[in-house]
């Protein structure tokens, strides 16, 4: 047996012609609990068949493990694949779905079937996660059951030769799927028309609605500045930057910095978004000041049709959606919503089951990081060296993610999204109830965050409640620990980093400046970030002058002329006067140790973000306005409550010597600096020398290398994120590990 991601990756077609080379008899078959292999042959070419499954597997799989067991079998005269089959509950790993590949778009030249037919695919590519009902992974369990094959496809299909054997969506300009064009006027069909119609729209300044793996994008000219603004606006985007697509490698060279690890990446079949150094600009609106740009490449046969029509290298390849609604996967629905957004619309008449946003990584510490964990890399599970099995994780409420366990795998859902948004919580029940009945689970534990109104924290107790199941809290910031250590395979006490924005602390305040001594049981508050009032609440988020103001007013009280500093010079005199009102009054003020309101606070009183338009934008732009080569900092007093009032005595002396320029790096260094002296006060008082950080804050590059850096010289050995994101997006992770040590299901 040969468990792993080992279907709908041109498994059983590789193991036949593995098998026929080394003149091996018997069957291969899909189960639901991975790929079975039957053979007769002696002990020395099974060992070479055996060695030559792990050494030449097919690119896309992911073998976990290789069960032999030798047995007396019936007498095989051939080899041959066998019908799928139901075993136990246990199930395989689903594939994602994979890019294009070369062999792919040679066919779209050359092969007579399938020449321009822009749905081409074969047993190395295609869709896998977003067409797929059920498993095993077979034609009739996918949304290609409604597209029969042509005699020419059912007999590649059936040819074990051939590279689309058994290649589950197979299809050509004959029998598959088809796309169309619609506006408000006209619908095309015909390929050649559909591109070039799309190509004229995009040339004119136009925007294009456009159908692609797990949802649709809207695209138009990333050098055309008010083609960006318009569709900015229609789409109600604001300032959030979009994401690129490049024609080729070639192109992206000419705007962005790219090394060898992300062009790797740029180039593998996950076809991830990247975040790259820009080298050159594209238009102004699309990265709205920023330093970097959102990256990718083709990944659908589409894509690289398109390009052949384009005069432009480069567009704008956004998500599909209202300003935070689920990007749109039906047709219907996309020329309902979108068609008054994009000036055209292309789709294709194949049902997208499984919606997935485009994944999102960063070189951090010369390794690729995943920032958001969709297309691509889902439903991948994560070997978290745990017994999960039956528990489910809700996640948090924003960037959701939810978690199954089987096993000891923890399976990840897609990116899900901010739970506030009705349709986002749609989603989210849809996908939980897909990923049951696709991987075959029932829950037997819940578990969910500490904060009592969370969506997802509502979701789990009335499932533990209808259910008549163990319901497990796990508070935030030792989730985000724990995920980190789930993921590096940590079962031990560490030091504990967790910085981010917002989570339900044991006091009943808002945490987000952490630091504890932890395990996957439990946690020791060492030393937090002082606590701030956020007058207004989630107002406060929105406009972080109000947390800048708050600070101010904490540590230097009335002292403060707020009228001599710049930024408060840009906010109405009611607004200020109410503001510290509340304060004064503690009128809807909760209290915050958050990490991400002291970056808003600082990134306020830099002049770089006095409202924020985007979740996370006052750290990005203070992240981008980072000087490299400047080791100055800002003092601090490190002890059990973190106080800063120094820095911001200092900060308000650089504002006053017109040195607002080197706020931005003096602070990531005061951080990077703070968590290096209380780590040492922790591995003092303690003895642990590992160190554990995660948290939306460590997504920050600058941040993180330079903490490793002063860490790792001081000897400690530190872990991070790179496959599950340190943001919200990994809390269903760290939940489901610390339900497992709760509950005792650990091995």
């Amino acid at each position: 047996m040969i468990r792993g991601l080992v279907q709908g990756v041109g498994f059983r077609p590789f193991i036949y012609r593995l098998a026929c080379r080394h003149g091996l008899s018997g069957v291969v078959e899909n189960r639901t609990d991975g790929v079975s292999v039957i053979i007769k042959g002696d002990i020395k070419t099974v060992d070479r068949f055996s060695n030559d499954i792990l050494e030449k597997a097919p690119p896309a799989s992911r073998i976990k493990s290789i069960e032999v067991n030798p047995r007396m079998i019936e007498e095989f005269d051939s080899f041959r694949i066998v019908r799928s089959s139901n075993s136990e509950e246990i199930t395989t790993e689903v594939s994602p779905d994979i890019a294009v590949c070369d062999d792919c778009l040679e066919d779209l030249e050359n092969d007579t079937e399938r020449i321009n037919y822009p749905l081409v695919n074969c047993t190395n590519c295609g869709p896998r996660f977003s067409i797929i009902r059920a498993i095993p992974y077979d034609r009739f369990n996918t949304s290609m059951a409604v597209f029969p094959m042509c005699e020419r496809c059912e007999s590649e299909y059936r040819d074990i030769s051939n590279r689309r054997f058994h290649a589950q969506p197979v299809a050509c300009n004959s029998c598959g799927p088809q796309y169309f064009y619609s506006d408000c006027e006209t619908r095309i069909s015909g390929i050649e028309k559909i591109i070039a119609k799309a190509a004229s729209l995009i040339s004119a300044g136009k925007s294009v609605a456009l159908k692609g793996t797990g949802g649709y994008h809207l695209m138009c000219d990333a050098f055309n500045n008010e083609a960006v603004s318009e569709l900015r606006k229609r789409k109600q985007r604001d300032s959030k930057p979009f994401a690129v697509m490049f024609r080729d490698t070639s192109s992206l060279r000419q705007y962005c910095h790219a090394g060898k690890a992300e062009q790797e990446q740029l180039l593998s079949w996950q076809r991830p978004i990247v975040i790259l150094r820009q080298k050159r600009p594209l238009a102004e609106e699309v990265s709205r000041g920023l330093n970097t740009t959102g990256a990718m490449l083709p990944y659908m046969p589409f894509h690289y049709m398109m390009f052949r029509y384009l005069k432009t290298s480069a567009v704008v390849l956004t998500s599909g959606n209202l300003s935070d609604d689920p990007v749109i996967t039906a047709d219907d629905s996309a020329e309902k919503y979108l068609l008054p957004v994009a000036d055209g619309l292309i789709g294709y008449d194949r049902e997208i089951v499984n919606r997935s946003d485009d994944s999102v990584m960063r070189l951090i510490d010369n390794k690729m990081v995943l920032i958001r964990r969709s297309r691509g890399f889902v439903p991948g599970p994560v070997e978290t060296g745990l017994w999960v099995d039956g528990i489910f994780a809700t996640g948090a409420e924003q960037k959701n993610t939810f978690c199954i366990g089987k096993g000891n795998q923890a399976i990840m859902s897609q990116h899900i999204g901010d739970l506030k948004n009705f349709a986002t919580h749609a989603f989210y029940s849809e996908s939980a109830e897909r990923f049951g009945e696709l991987f075959r689970f029932t829950p037997r534990y819940m578990a969910c965050d500490l904060h009592p109104l969370y969506l997802s924290t509502l979701f789990a107790e009335q499932m533990a409640e209808e259910r008549n199941i163990p319901l497990i809290k796990v508070q935030h910031h030792h989730a985000h620990i724990a995920s980190c250590m789930a993921e590096n395979k940590i079962d031990e006490k560490v030091i504990g980093i967790s910085l981010d924005g917002t989570g339900y602390g044991r006091d009943g305040n808002i945490w987000g400046g952490e630091f504890f001594v932890a395990d996957l049981h439990g946690f020791e508050r060492f030393a937090h970030f002082d606590y701030v009032p956020l007058p207004g609440g989630d107002r406060a988020v929105a406009e972080p002058w109000r947390t800048a103001c708050s600070y101010l007013r904490k540590y230097f009280g009335d002292s403060i002329d707020y009228y001599s500093i710049p930024l408060f010079r840009k906010i109405d005199d009611r607004d200020l006067i109410l503001v510290l009102e509340m304060l004064e009054e503690k009128i809807n003020s909760p209290l915050s140790s958050g990490a991400g309101r002291l970056f808003d606070a600082v990134a306020a009183l830099a002049g770089l973000c006095t409202v924020a338009s985007f979740d996370s934008e006052p750290p990005i732009r203070l992240e981008s306005a980072v000087k490299k080569g400047v080791n100055l900092k800002y003092p601090f007093s490190a002890g059990e409550v973190i106080s800063f009032a120094d820095m911001f005595d200092e900060i308000l002396r650089d504002i006053k010597k017109d040195q607002t320029d080197m706020i931005p790096v003096k602070f990531h260094n005061t951080i990077s600096n703070l968590i290096l002296e209380l780590s040492e006060k922790m591995q003092k008082e303690t003895g642990i020398k590992k160190v554990v950080m995660s948290g939306g804050v460590f997504q920050n590059r600058y941040l993180l290398e330079r903490t490793l850096m002063l860490l790792r010289k001081a000897g400690f050995e530190v872990f991070t994120h790179h496959i599950i994101p340190s943001n919200d997006g990994g809390i269903s992770v760290g939940q489901i590990a610390v339900a497992s040590k709760t509950i005792g299901l650990c091995v």
